[in-house]
Order: C-alpha cells, then sequence, then structure tokens
C-alpha cells in the first residue's frame, strides 16, 4: 500500500489499495473518492471514478487522477481506459498521454 499526503490542502491523502484495486482519497480520515481499476500483465484498466457529493468541487477528483497516473508512470507501467472522468481529465492533461496502452 502507498499513499501520498496533499500536504496544504487540508488534510487529503490518496492511498492505492491494491487489495481492492481502487486508490481511496480520504480527506481528515473520511472517505471522499475512488478509482477502481483492474491489473492486468503490467497495465492498469481505470475502470470508475466517483467522488462523494459532499466532496464535489474541491478537486479531489483531479487530483485523484493526477495520482493514479502518477503513479503509472513511477511504476513503469501503461493503462487502458474505460472511465469517462480519466477520458476528460486527459483531454485537460495531455502529458500523460504517453502511458496510454491503447487509444480510442
Amino acid at each position: 500500500m502507498t499513499a501520498s499526503g496533499d500536504g496544504g490542502n487540508g488534510g487529503l491523502v490518496i492511498v492505492d489499495e491494491p487489495e481492492g484495486q481502487r486508490y481511496v482519497a480520504r480527506l481528515d480520515d473520511e472517505l471522499a473518492g475512488f478509482i477502481d481499476y483492474r491489473r492486468v500483465r503490467g497495465r492498469i484498466i481505470f475502470l470508475h471514478t466517483e467522488v462523494d457529493p459532499a466532496f464535489e468541487g474541491r478537486g479531489i477528483g483531479a487530483r485523484l487522477a493526477a495520482r493514479v497516473l502518477d503513479d503509472v508512470r513511477a511504476k513503469g507501467l501503461t493503462f487502458s481506459n474505460k472511465c469517462p472522468f480519466i477520458a476528460a481529465y486527459l483531454q485537460r492533461h495531455p502529458q500523460y498521454r504517453d502511458l496510454q496502452a491503447e487509444r480510442r
């Protein structure tokens, strides 16, 4: 399990929980959002991103997306995407497109 504190951003902590195949974002110990994924042969498939409505509008989804994509890069993996949120994030952040295993 790896964690990423987000110092200066109100206590947001993003953790990879490989046993549950998801990254979770906790804000002050409350579950604020998550990204579900599957790992297949050196590739991560992003399936679904969700931010609890009580935490929307705080940039948590964007920070989650950046964290998981940075993690893909750091681990030397590639990704495939089935998640509309990640697709929209990639439109605004093309610096991650080189990590994509397949492009639609």
